[in-house]
């Protein structure tokens, strides 16, 4: 996967979060972060400019080579982790864990009435 590839692919998911996360307008990434900028958590910003930045660079600028791939990545991935609502990452956790204690309790119970419970069974 080429540069261009992998920093459009990746942008396009940050844009996709500011349109629908905080109500982002506008056609680039430097204009969505712009539009929405009072409702973004202000350590975010910097980095998102950062991005759009080099993804402006590397669709625009024929000679641009992106350098370090892996920390373009990681940035990406701490804008999506911190745009993406943390209600929903919670409610998730919560079941998922409530599931798990229900389970285990359900195992416990047969496992300490099995006896009792095994005649009732053909």
């Amino acid at each position: 996967m080429s540069d261009i590839e992998k920093v459009v692919l990746r942008t396009r998911k940050i844009e996709k979060l500011l349109r629908m996360q905080y109500h982002a307008e506008g056609k680039g990434l430097h204009q969505l972060i712009t539009s929405c900028e009072e409702r973004l958590p202000h350590d975010v910003i910097a980095k998102l400019r950062y991005i759009a930045t080099i993804r402006n660079k590397v669709v625009h600028e024929e000679d641009f080579k992106l350098d370090n791939t892996q920390d373009f990545s990681g940035v990406c991935d701490e804008c999506e982790k911190e745009l993406t609502p943390r209600s929903g990452r919670f409610i998730w956790r919560t079941a998922v864990m409530l599931m798990m204690l229900i389970t285990t309790a359900a195992l416990f119970f047969y496992y300490a009435h099995w006896d009792v419970l095994s005649r009732h069974f053909p």
